[in-house]
């Protein structure tokens, strides 16, 4: 069956959509503002709401970043749908919400509050969501105000100690919930501030006067292994050099930005350890793919726009990085070209302009099976190159496609309500977590130009039934 205008269109706005919706967390990029970021994004998020509401649902149980997906969530418990819509849209937000870091998710609780949403639907969510906390105690104590707030709006019955701890928590002499009596007692006994989540620990060790290197110390044990990566760049932790934690463990992008923010001479003493956890981190992402890519080659931008802004710093250096060991890790053979012609990954720094086009063509006279393109698509030097190479290969010497071309853009443009293209030959797709790599490519070959809406439809439904456990 043929494909109408409409159908076409729908089927790029979607794709626009989620590509927005996987790079654009409303914070300043290189090039625009705050404001223009979020004015864009929220502009989408209406458009989309508006004319594709179940598709714009269903990219819940998509690789969208949480800032999007809390935004996703919240516009469809404001406008409520139709009955046959309900079901379907309740578990998704129920199967995103078990995803979401807590604190993003009080937080959207608060903001339904505030916006004075409070239909049965939401309240069955919000109740459905605290009913599968696994350790209530703990959460009630970290994240109070939030909790509080969550049970007042959506007139939840708490049982036990909860509700005293929350709404009154001075009036009893003491709890029976050990977390709840740690709290009590850290007011008053310095010991027992270090049995408290970091967090909440840290406001009674400065009530109390503790020296900051006697705290980290002591609280170490307590900390999650993101507070410690967090703590080994604060100038305290490295005053004591007690506050230490294993790289090995971590998420591949986030390692990859805590490498960029090391000196350069702290990354050449600690070449062999870095080293060997970016590569730890790429083999545990790449997974049962783990050289199965045959023959990749990748250009990937390290020029002076990879310093990204003031509150995303060096994020699109970082994914660079990242989809770098990524890459080696997926590929039978590799061959990486940095736009600086640095070959040094370990001692990257945002610098000078962007020739795509001539590594384009480097990379591509290694005879590649796949091309992976990691940018933001400002090719300037010279101006276009980058697109023109890339419309000759495709029309001209390689017609048939033996060469797979990908590009992956991590900044979001807000002026064309999408991620910047290179060419309209090659597809593209928003990147925030090398992670979700392999995934992208198969979401960059929908916008390809030779899919329709029912390939996308089809594609989203899939990735509903795997994302919620039912049926396509």
């Amino acid at each position: 069956m043929a494909e109408t205008l409409a159908d076409l269109v729908a089927c790029e706005d979607v794709l626009m959509f989620v590509n927005a919706a996987i790079t654009s967390t409303g914070q300043r990029e290189f090039r625009q503002d705050e404001g223009e970021q979020g004015l864009s994004l929220e502009f989408l998020h209406e458009y989309m709401l508006q004319g594709y509401r179940d598709l714009y649902a269903a990219t819940l149980a998509l690789d969208v970043n949480d800032h999007n997906a809390a935004m996703i969530i919240r516009n469809l418990l404001v406008h409520v749908p139709g009955p046959e819509r309900r079901h379907a849209e309740g578990r998704l937000i129920a199967a995103r919400l078990a995803v979401l870091p807590r604190h993003r998710v009080l937080r959207l609780f608060r903001d339904l509050r505030r916006a004075k949403v409070n239909n049965r639907r939401t309240r069955a969510i919000m109740r459905d969501w605290m009913a599968a906390r696994p350790d209530p105690g703990f959460e009630a104590v970290k994240y109070r105000a939030g909790v509080k707030g969550a049970i007042r709006h959506a007139h939840l019955r708490v049982k036990g100690e909860m509700g005293p701890f929350l709404f009154d928590p001075h009036r009893r002499a003491s709890y029976r919930t050990p977390m709840f009596e740690t709290w009590r007692r850290a007011h008053y006994e310095q010991a027992a501030l270090y049995e408290l989540p970091y967090t909440v620990a840290e406001g009674f060790a400065a009530k109390h006067g503790v020296r900051r290197e006697v705290f980290l110390e002591r609280i170490e044990p307590r900390m999650t292994r993101l507070e410690r990566l967090r703590l080994q760049e604060n100038a305290y932790a490295d005053k004591a050099g007690n506050v230490r934690t294993d790289l090995s463990g971590m998420p591949l992008t986030r390692l990859a930005t805590y490498v960029l923010a090391l000196p350069l001479d702290d990354r050449v003493k600690r070449r062999e350890e870095l080293t060997a956890a970016l590569r730890t981190a790429a083999s545990r992402a790449a997974g049962p793919l783990a050289g199965r890519w045959g023959h990749v080659a990748a250009v990937l931008d390290d020029s002076f726009s990879a310093t990204g802004s003031g509150q995303k710093r060096r994020r699109p250096l970082a994914v660079a990085l990242a989809c770098h060991y990524l890459l080696r890790a997926l590929a039978g053979r590799y061959t990486a070209f940095w736009t600086s012609g640095r070959t040094d990954e370990l001692l990257l720094y945002p610098f000078g302009p962007t020739p795509l086009g001539e590594r384009i063509l480097d990379a591509l006279d290694t005879g590649p099976e796949r091309l992976v393109i990691v940018s933001d698509g400002w090719d300037n030097a010279p101006p276009g190159l980058a697109a023109e190479v890339l419309r000759v290969w495709r029309t001209r010497l390689d017609p048939d496609r033996k060469v797979a071309i990908t590009h992956l853009n991590p900044v979001y443009d807000a002026g064309d309500f999408d991620v910047r293209r290179l060419a309209p030959t090659v597809p593209t797709a928003g990147v925030r977590d090398a992670e979700d790599l392999p995934t992208l490519t198969e979401l960059a070959a929908l916008a390809e130009g030779r899919t329709g809406l029912a390939d996308v439809r089809a594609y989203l439904g899939e990735r509903v039934a795997r994302f919620t456990g039912g049926a396509p």
